[in-house]
């Protein structure tokens, strides 16, 4: 597998990605990989390589910008990363957007085949891009954020999987209702997938906090990533 950084814009902010590919001269569908609230640390680069191993190119965007990380349990330091672009949907979808035209730029990428992934904040980055009509064949929200902001939304042409803990305390039953009637109501092809017993970033090993709402649990984990594995298959398969 082959790993490195890639340097893009989004106007005058730098930022930095991570890509990962088998080596191959055949061009392959890309998949954007959207972080947490805590930035394009380890826990994105390892996605973006988990998804190079199913055979595509993973990019692991950065929406804060280059060399700006936040903490693990730091709530209120990463809130503060988070917040402009929760609070600015317009910022969001033209930071992720960026990232977008840098990933299909990478010459490994089979520019038409495209599709995003995010975890908790980055859920909500990818759910923007798709409320932003953004050509792109699907997007995944994993435990991500549903609540939409007061940006109008474009056609939405991807399809769309939510992979969501039912007792997450950040997205309660009445957003995923909410959401649910939102997507219907644009005419989206959409999924969600809830697991019980489960709460926020469950995908995550690090994640231990029941106060906050923030456990792991490796039969969401695995369930939740056998979802994603079809759900790339189905639509890259269909273009």
């Amino acid at each position: 597998m082959i790993t490195t950084t890639l340097d893009y814009n989004d106007g005058d902010t730098v930022l930095e990605g991570y890509a990962a590919f088998d080596e191959s001269d055949t061009q392959k569908p890309l998949v954007l990989v959207a972080h947490d609230w805590t930035g394009r640390r380890e826990f994105a680069c390892k996605a973006a390589e988990r998804v190079a191993g199913l055979g595509y190119v993973g990019f692991a965007l950065d929406m804060y910008g280059k060399g700006i990380f936040g903490t693990d349990g730091d709530t209120a330091g990463n809130s503060a990363l988070m917040g402009p672009y929760a609070a600015d949907r317009a910022l969001l979808r033209r930071r992720i957007r960026a990232a977008l035209v840098a990933g299909r730029n990478i010459p490994q990428v089979k520019a038409t085949q495209v599709a995003a992934m995010g975890y908790c904040f980055g859920g909500m980055c990818v759910l923007e891009l798709a409320r932003s009509g953004a050509d792109v064949l699907g997007v995944v929200s994993i435990h991500g954020i549903f609540a939409p902001g007061d940006v109008p939304n474009e056609e939405i042409r991807a399809r769309v999987l939510c992979l969501h803990g039912h007792d997450d305390p950040m997205v309660p039953p009445e957003q995923v209702l909410a959401f649910q009637q939102e997507m219907s109501e644009a005419g989206a092809d959409w999924q969600v997938h809830s697991y019980g017993g489960t709460m926020h970033a469950f995908t995550n090993p690090k994640a231990n906090d029941p106060g906050f709402g923030a456990v792991y649990s490796a039969d969401a984990e695995r369930r939740a990533y056998q979802s994603l594995e079809n759900f790339l298959a189905e639509i890259f398969a269909q273009d």
